[in-house]
């Protein structure tokens, strides 16, 4: 009995993982998609060539990085 009780367990753990992985990477990818699609219209309105600066890459990469440091703190008290 406390067999099937572990093996139950361990699927409603794995469920919700696999859950979470899937709507984190369907999230994630919208939110680049529409990242993306608004920066090219900026660009075609200003009539433009998108180029991003090693300047902007390195400021855009510090606000991920505390985008995802905020997601993690999420967890904790």
């Amino acid at each position: 009995m406390e067999e099937n009780a572990i093996i139950e367990q361990a699927e409603v753990d794995t469920t919700w993982r696999i859950k979470t992985l899937l709507i984190g990477s369907a999230l994630g990818a919208l939110t680049g998609l529409g990242a993306a699609y608004l920066l090219t219209k900026r660009a075609e309105q200003s009539g433009q060539q998108l180029a991003i600066t090693p300047g902007k890459g390195v400021k855009l990469g510090v606000l991920i990085a505390g985008l995802l440091r905020s997601i993690l703190s999420l967890g904790e008290e």
